[in-house]
C-alpha cells in the first residue's frame, strides 16, 4: 500500500503535471511544425528546384533482394522539422530570459541628495550651539 501513495504522491506534484501539458502541447506543437513543413515549405522548395518532392529522393544499392534503399529525401525533410522546431524553442527561451532578466534587475538607488548630508548639518547646529 506504501508504493501506491508514494507514486500517486509523485504523480501529481506540480513538476509531473507540468511536464505532462508540456509533453501534450508539444505533440501538438509536432504536428503543426510537420505540417508547415510538409505543406508549405518543402512544396516552395520544390518550385525552386523543379518540383522535386524530397520526400522521394532515394539511392538504390545493389539489385534484387539484396537491393537496399537510402532515403535521404525523407531526412532532409525531417532534419528541416526538427530545426524550426529548434528555432521556436531558441525564440521562447530568448522571450522567458528576457522576462527574467527585466524582473530581477535591482531598483535603481536613489540619487545622493545635493547638498550637505545630514551629519554634515548636525555638525554645523553643533558648532552654533556651542559658540552661543
Amino acid at each position: 500500500m506504501g508504493f501506491i501513495k508514494e507514486f500517486k504522491e509523485f504523480a501529481m506534484k506540480g513538476n509531473v503535471m507540468d511536464m505532462a501539458v508540456g509533453v501534450i502541447i508539444g505533440g501538438a506543437f509536432g504536428k503543426i511544425v510537420s505540417s508547415l513543413v510538409d505543406d508549405v515549405l518543402m512544396p516552395l522548395v520544390g518550385v525552386v528546384t523543379g518540383n522535386v518532392d524530397f520526400t522521394k529522393l532515394q539511392f538504390a544499392f545493389g539489385e534484387g533482394d539484396f537491393a537496399a534503399t537510402l532515403k535521404y529525401g525523407n531526412f532532409i525533410q525531417n532534419t528541416v522539422d526538427f530545426l524550426i522546431v529548434a528555432f521556436c524553442i531558441f525564440l521562447m527561451l530568448k522571450g522567458i530570459n528576457k522576462l527574467n532578466r527585466k524582473k530581477e534587475e535591482p531598483a535603481p538607488e536613489p540619487e545622493a541628495p545635493k547638498g550637505p548630508t545630514q551629519e554634515e548639518l548636525l555638525a554645523e547646529i553643533r558648532d552654533l550651539l556651542k559658540k552661543q
